[in-house]
């Protein structure tokens, strides 16, 4: 059967519509802001974090929220995470950051050793998909080169984190977790939450 003009358009349209359905690659990931770019170049967008944790490979994955145990307590927590392990922490005595106007944060000591034991936890190793999300891409992007230092493959940051990035009205309302419209809640399962 000859192939003609209008074959080969209906292919070409069925075939742009199959390229537009796939998840993102790695070409799509060429303009990742520099704050939010990680040595292994793993991302995701929020609705592909959550097709990943509640899809056939949801058991081969760990979902952390990075966030400090205050964000999800008053901002809420996205209800697909595994787990919340600060990466970074509110020290007990705060110290105000004058740069940036806001009280400075400090490196978790215990945030290695508790993703580990939530990694072991679902049989899983360094080699497995873990899933890092913040507030808006950045210490989730910090996170990521920690882990990826310290011998993990397959570290994903989720690039616009649970809030998103911030408009031009200054609200974090352009994209997100949250702004997506995916599950989240106030409500927090204490076996989800690390202990500081």
């Amino acid at each position: 059967m000859p192939v003609g003009k209008k074959t080969f358009g209906v292919f070409g349209v069925i075939a742009l519509m199959a390229a537009a359905s796939l998840p993102a690659m790695a070409g799509d990931w060429d303009s990742v802001p520099e704050k939010k770019a990680t040595a292994l170049k793993l991302y995701m967008h929020p609705k592909d974090a959550l097709a990943r944790v509640t899809g056939p490979d949801s058991g081969k994955t760990l979902f952390i929220d990075i966030r400090t145990p205050q964000e999800a307590m008053f901002v809420g927590m996205a209800s697909a995470v595994d787990a919340n392990i600060p990466y970074l922490v509110m020290p007990e005595l705060p110290e105000w950051d004058a740069k940036k106007n806001v009280y400075k944060l400090v490196p978790n000591s215990g945030f290695m050793t508790a993703v580990m034991a939530r990694l072991e936890a679902k049989g899983l190793t360094k080699n497995d998909t873990v899933i890092l999300m913040c507030r808006s891409g950045d210490r989730s992007a910090a996170a990521a080169n920690l882990l990826a230092k310290a011998g993990f493959t397959k570290v994903y940051s989720v690039l616009e984190g649970f809030e998103g990035d911030m408009s031009k009205e200054g609200r974090r309302a352009v994209n997100g977790w949250k702004n997506d419209g995916l599950p989240w809640s106030y409500e927090l399962s204490k076996d989800k939450m690390s202990a500081l």
